[in-house]
């Protein structure tokens, strides 16, 4: 049996899919939660077989979630179901650490075999995505070297939080910080804010 904790701010969204997850044996959803918050506390007092994750929704989401999940419980396999079909979009959340990645236009049979395969540990990503991926002739440039948390506090920066703030955010030191964004201008080659959000907007790092 699959335990399922499924994570989406939107009522009917979960209403639906646990419709659907009821017909088929050997799932379960064993949990909800409406946000990063409640999902991270539900993560503190049960254990799940499969994170079932939104990438927007107020608060804590997307890859800041997923990395902050995957320290908590690094052997939680996550499948993401969102509704952007946009390939960066896509390596974003893989890159935070995410096992699976789906758009909410996929058909039933596709999701379920999905479920199936990442909670045994095995990687899926939505096959039209993955086409764009390994098809896709533009550059994205020098965003492939960054790291998952450079591109956290990447897109916290252009969110227009502060040093101090991202690292409460993401329980590190101001110093770590720093050397994040200084890091990520450096390989990004950009020299001010202004090119940062530039870059940002143009790679779909503020979705």
């Amino acid at each position: 049996m699959i335990r399922l904790l499924m994570v989406d701010d939107h009522s009917l969204v979960r209403s639906g899919l646990k419709q659907l997850f009821e017909l088929m044996p050997g799932i379960e959803v064993a949990g909800e939660a409406r946000n990063g918050a409640e999902a991270l506390a539900l993560l503190a007092k049960e254990s799940f077989d499969l994170l079932l994750l939104d990438l927007n929704m107020p608060g804590l989401s997307g890859s800041d979630l997923i990395i902050q999940v995957k320290a908590a419980h690094p052997d939680l396999p996550i499948l993401v179901l969102s509704m952007h079909n946009k390939p960066q979009v896509a390596a974003q959340a893989l890159k935070a650490g995410a096992d699976g990645y789906l758009t909410k236009d996929c058909d039933p049979a596709v999701l379920l075999a999905a479920v199936s395969k990442v909670a045994a540990r095995q990687n899926f990503i939505d096959p039209e995505i993955a086409s764009k991926m390994a098809f896709n002739t533009r550059s994205n440039g020098p965003q492939r070297t960054l790291s998952a948390r450079e591109l956290v506090v990447l897109r916290l920066l252009v969110q227009g939080k502060l040093v101090k703030q991202i690292a409460v955010q993401l329980s590190i030191s101001d110093k770590t910080v720093s050397t994040h964004k200084l890091r990520l201008m450096e390989k990004l080659g950009l020299s001010g804010m202004a090119q940062l959000m530039q870059y940002a907007i143009e790679h779909a790092l503020l979705e």
